[in-house]
């Protein structure tokens, strides 16, 4: 038997005692209700209704009983209507066919003489609208608009949203019944009203400029709720109408952006909610939060700024977990807007590491390390470190990553550097990432005055502990380069002599190694090379044959690289005349700001380097044959001299067909790799470095002397009084197949222009020409426009690779500074296909780092 009523089947269903019994008794009730339909019971038809929305919303089938919805909403009974309009909202949604039957409905719903119907109307319109119900119903709700009755005027406001985004070219029909809006009195309206025009100026930059001139009436509405005495209508716990307060906050700060003179004229009211309004509940924080959002996302004073980051710094002090961790967010979006200001909430913010919910500790995190600076560096860092100390494993890795950054960074000293890279490795090894353990290599190598000091602190900590991985290659690294500085000794450390190492001790330490629980294959390569280095810097016979001896325990070994590591090396002893030269310790590398290039495969032979896990090189010579990145920030000053070649593998990186086969010698042969041996030479540059086989990508060279500078010129072809002088050829760098900045000054006539890159306000044309003296070569001025508005582009760098069959030349420019509307150039001569990286900074804090490429020049030009 069917339920009579939906309180019969509510109970029937609560009373199934498993889901198998639910479906059957939705089952049945549902066979009966398509009955009902069809026998066309129309007194049953409200009760019917009803409960097939009971079963939609238990997740059972119910789209049979569309139609009868629109049954109930064409009955003149206002119960009927609200249950058919119901149904319609639930059932049905805007790309179903059937919703093109209530448009009708709708429409005359909401011309009728009950407001409650036309609320009924304005509320599924709102909900389901379609582009084409908004269309046809757009006309009534902007009439709606003007209704004398306010629950019509708010219902109507929320329809028009929806409205607009359906179908947004529409939006101006609603413009002026809008502008009305905010100067309604009853609070439900103009909460509408703020909501609708938000929208509106999210939408289309035209109204935002339309309604910045309804600032000062926002502001008087907004004292007018600050100042308000209580009023039990709209009170909550203490805060008259909040919810108000808060639209009226973000509508402000959509105004205010960008725009000095709104800013300027909500600057009082906004301190003034940020004095007065309660912090003590909940409902004073959303206020304060709103208004925290407001003053950083306009042009408001610094004295204001720094208010909203004290409020923010209150937070912190809340027992709340949601509102610590509302803080910190956005103390991150801020702290680079005001740094001094989070600054001073730094012991707060530190102590949120210590907090038992990961999401807080993860947040407080990201922002103690955005906080570090020169001055704070050593505070924040063994905070950090400290914290490392006890954090969950999923912290270790970033944790690790990001204080060896900071520390390379802001380091006061590097004996400071190389401690707190070590403590590090001593509490995290395991998670610290490939590149920075070869910047830290590679720190070690180049800070010769403290190689002992170094040495022996590693010694140490390998004796202590040998389960963290990095910490054992790094140390396994230094010890095999510099064991006859170890042996030495003489190195004072925490103010007492370092225990004298003798040989034995280290070969103990490095077969402890090999026989512990955490050796593997990576472990097993380091030492094995560390030891046949130790061989030509020991002096003591027995302990070279017991190295000897360990190698050749290896000659059988199950794996292959080891295997033939370990027969290489035993075979060197056969060349006693060459050995010692072979292992000589590496060269100091050059110090880069970046690399980020693959290694040759091929290097991975060679005793100058150690092999990864993913079969790469740790390149610690400088030659930027290994992964190393992110190793500093680069200065505007050095920008230019000493670049980052981030583009050397873009056209690819092996040797170049025309360069000269190294040596025969083997010492040449490994030496080479370094820039230690006998340098090759290129077809086209004469006389420059030319020891790596990527020179063939050379687009500038060494620092030119005269002859040099003639072959420079032989490039183009052409002599050195047609080309700019020889100093301003940057080439610091050997490898740098960048050329980085560009002239000033051009030679010949632009033909015509190209957009190479328009982004940020920062539009880069390139006019290319022939060159008058040399039909060859192809000349380009590089125009900068800055159309950016009110926003300075600063740090200038531009820089542009080509493949390595062709050559490159590039000037300085006039300026690496572009004020708005401004324009700076350069000039280029190239043979013709560039990719493009540019690098810059705005006045309003925004940083670009941009990969473009270019070849749209036409054939006929060169």
């Amino acid at each position: 038997m069917p339920f009579y009523r939906l309180k019969d089947l509510i109970k029937a269903i609560r009373a199934c005692k498993t889901a198998a019994d639910e479906r059957a008794v939705i089952q049945k009730e549902s066979a009966a209700i398509r009955t009902s339909f069809r026998e066309e019971n129309n007194d049953a038809r409200h009760s019917n209704v009803a409960k097939l929305l009971y079963i939609h919303m238990l997740g059972y089938p119910a789209h049979f009983g569309q139609i009868e919805c629109l049954k109930l909403v064409a009955s003149n009974r206002f119960a009927d209507k609200r249950l058919g309009y119901l149904g319609i909202m639930l059932l049905l949604d805007e790309n179903q066919e059937v919703l093109t039957l209530v448009t009708n409905s709708l429409k005359n719903d909401m011309n009728h003489s009950n407001m409650y119907i036309v609320g009924l109307a304005l509320c599924t319109l709102g909900n389901i609208s379609s582009p084409e119900m908004a269309r046809d119903l757009c006309a009534e709700v902007e009439k709606l608009l003007g209704s004398s009755n306010t629950y019509i005027r708010k219902k109507a406001a929320l329809c028009a949203m929806r409205i607009i985004r359906k179908v947004p070219e529409l939006q101006e029909n609603f413009l002026s019944k809008a502008k009305a809006l905010l100067s309604d009195r009853n609070h439900g309206v103009l909460l509408t009203a703020t909501t609708l025009i938000t929208e509106m100026c999210y939408r289309n930059s035209d109204t935002l400029i339309t309604f910045r001139k309804a600032v000062p009436l926002l502001v008087r509405h907004l004292k007018s709720l600050v100042s308000a005495g209580f009023s039990p209508e709209h009170d909550v716990t203490g805060v008259t109408d909040p919810f108000l307060q808060v639209k009226i906050l973000r509508l402000m700060r959509i105004l205010g952006k960008g725009d000095a003179e709104a800013s300027e004229a909500m600057n009082d009211i906004l301190a003034q909610v940020a004095t007065n309004t309660e912090s003590s509940k909940n409902v004073g924080n959303s206020i304060l939060y709103e208004t925290v959002l407001t003053i950083m996302d306009i042009q408001s004073e610094s004295g204001l700024r720094v208010l909203a980051i004290n409020i923010l710094g209150k937070f912190l002090t809340n027992r709340d977990n949601n509102i610590r961790y509302v803080a910190l967010t956005t103390l991150n979006k801020t702290v680079s807007i005001d740094t001094n200001a989070v600054q001073r909430h730094r012991n707060i913010i530190l102590d949120c590491l210590r907090d038992g919910d990961i999401s807080i500790r993860r947040r407080a995190l990201e922002l103690s390390f955005a906080l570090i600076n020169e001055t704070n560096v050593r505070v924040l860092t063994r905070e950090l470190l400290a914290f490392l100390e006890v954090a969950d494993n999923e912290f270790k890795q970033g944790m690790t990553t990001k204080i060896c950054l900071a520390a390379d960074r802001f380091a006061p000293n590097k004996r400071w550097h190389i401690d707190t890279v070590l403590r590090v490795l001593k509490l995290a090894g395991n998670y610290v990432r490939e590149e920075i353990l070869s910047n830290f290599i590679r720190l070690i190598a180049q800070t010769t005055d403290l190689n002992a000091y170094t040495v022996q602190k590693l010694y140490a900590a390998l004796k202590a502990d040998i389960s963290q991985e990095s910490l054992t290659l790094a140390g396994v690294w230094v010890i095999g380069e510099y064991g006859d500085i170890l042996i030495k000794g003489g190195c004072f450390e925490e103010e007492e002599l370092v225990k004298e190492v003798t040989e034995p001790d280290v070969i103990d330490l490095f077969e402890s190694i090999l026989a512990g629980p955490y050796a593997n294959q990576i472990t097993r390569e380091y030492v094995l090379t560390a030891l046949m280095k130790l061989t030509s810097r020991l002096k003591s016979v027995s302990v070279i044959q017991k190295i000897q001896s360990i190698l050749e325990e290896y000659n059988t070994s199950i794996e292959v690289e080891i295997q033939q590591r370990a027969i290489e090396y035993t075979n060197l002893f056969k060349f006693e005349d060459i050995r010692s030269a072979v292992l000589e310790r590496m060269p100091i590398p050059e110090i880069k700001e970046e690399t980020s290039r693959p290694t040759d495969d091929s290097l991975s032979d060679h005793v100058g380097g150690f092999k990864n896990s993913g079969g790469s090189l740790l390149d610690l010579d400088g030659d930027g044959d290994g992964i190393v990145t992110d190793v500093k920030q680069s200065k505007t000053s050095e920008n230019s001299q000493n670049t980052v070649d981030i583009l050397t593998d873009i056209f690819g990186g092996g040797s170049s067909a025309n360069s000269t086969p190294a040596q025969s010698n083997p010492k040449n042969d490994i030496m080479s790799l370094f820039n230690a041996g006998p340098t090759t030479t290129s077809n086209l540059i004469q006389n420059t470095p030319a020891s790596n086989p990527l020179d063939s990508l050379i687009s500038t060279t060494s620092p030119p002397t005269s002859s040099s500078t003639n072959d420079i010129m032989n490039i183009f072809g052409s002599s050195t009084n047609q080309i700019a002088p020889a100093q301003d050829i940057q080439s610091e760098n050997p490898l740098n197949n960048i050329a980085t900045s560009p002239a000033s000054s051009s030679i010949g006539t632009n033909a015509s222009e190209f957009i190479a890159y328009n982004k940020n306000g920062l539009k880069i044309n390139l006019s290319p020409f022939k060159d008058q003296s040399n039909p060859n070569i192809l000349n380009i001025n590089v125009t900068f426009h800055n159309d950016g508005v009110g926003s300075t582009v600063q740090n200038l760098l531009f820089q542009a690779a080509v493949p390595k069959t062709q050559r490159l030349q590039m000037q300085p420019p006039s300026s690496t500074t572009i004020a708005p509307g401004a324009v700076v150039t350069q000039t280029i001569r190239v043979n013709v296909r560039l990719r493009l990286r540019i690098v810059y900074e705005t006045s309003a804090g925004d940083k670009a780092d941009e990969i473009a490429e270019f070849s749209g020049f036409p054939q006929d030009l060169w």
